[in-house]
């Protein structure tokens, strides 16, 4: 039985790693011997190399580019960092320099969102996406920064019951995504899918609480696959399925 932390780690990245090379037996890192950082400062120690941030964002926005012109999709790409990556401030700094929008998790993502903001790094106008699980606190964190004029801030239904959290006390108008429940890979077996509202469940669910209510509009459907993106039958055809019930 695999239930160790080094199984969930090997069957959830690729090694070795094209950022590491080892050099007269030092591991480097972009060019940084990490044993020369590791003698000044010790262990453990957490290193971020800011240059590969804006790489990383330019290489998705190269990559979506190139697919939507083979398709001619005439629309926009959004790049979303998610704050749980990291919420040092000068990552996120970092981050923001490149014009993207901001995913959240939790309702203390909501601050560090107004901090920026009073900071000057990010507008209003900026997508707010808001993910996770929507404890109290984090719906009238939500709640809030729409009160405050924040116009794309986008709360994503992780159930059948958030909808209703978000509207209590609540009178302006807003959009929302749902998340989809996704499965498992069959060879999986580590079980990480937590939220969502299942692939059946989800056309009836906006027919009866959104599609007439003017408070509310559907703005995206959120999907998350477990494994990142492979070419393997399991991500195609949860992909099918996500393509195919947004068509629908």
């Amino acid at each position: 039985m695999k239930n160790k932390y080094r199984d969930l780690i090997e069957q959830s990245f690729e090694f070795p790693n094209t950022e590491f090379d080892v050099i007269d037996n030092n591991l480097e890192w972009f060019g940084v011997p990490l044993m020369d950082i590791i003698k000044q400062y010790g262990t453990p120690v957490r290193i971020a190399y800011l240059p590969k941030i804006g790489d990383n964002i330019q290489k998705a926005r190269r990559m979506f580019n190139v697919a939507m012109a083979k398709v001619d999709y005439n629309d926009d790409y959004h790049y979303c960092y998610c704050t749980k990556s990291s919420h040092f401030s000068f990552v996120l700094e970092e981050v923001l320099k490149h014009g993207v929008h901001i995913e959240t998790s939790s309702a203390f993502d909501i601050n560090l969102v107004e901090a920026l903001h009073e900071q000057g790094h990010l507008t209003k106008e900026t997508f707010i996406v808001c993910n996770g699980f929507k404890r109290p606190q984090y719906v009238e964190n939500i709640q809030n920064l729409m009160r405050e004029g924040y116009s794309n801030v986008i709360p994503i239904l992780d159930n059948k019951f958030e909808l209703d959290l978000l509207l209590k006390d609540f009178s302006n108008k807003f959009n929302v995504g749902i998340r989809i429940a996704a499965e498992e890979e069959p060879k999986f077996d580590f079980y990480t899918s937590r939220l969502g509202i299942r692939y059946n469940d989800i056309i009836p669910y906006y027919n009866n609480y959104i599609a007439n209510n003017d408070q509310v509009g559907l703005k995206m459907l959120h999907f998350f696959i477990n494994t990142g993106v492979k070419d393997t039958a399991y991500y195609w055809n949860e992909l099918n399925k996500a393509v195919n019930l947004y068509l629908s």
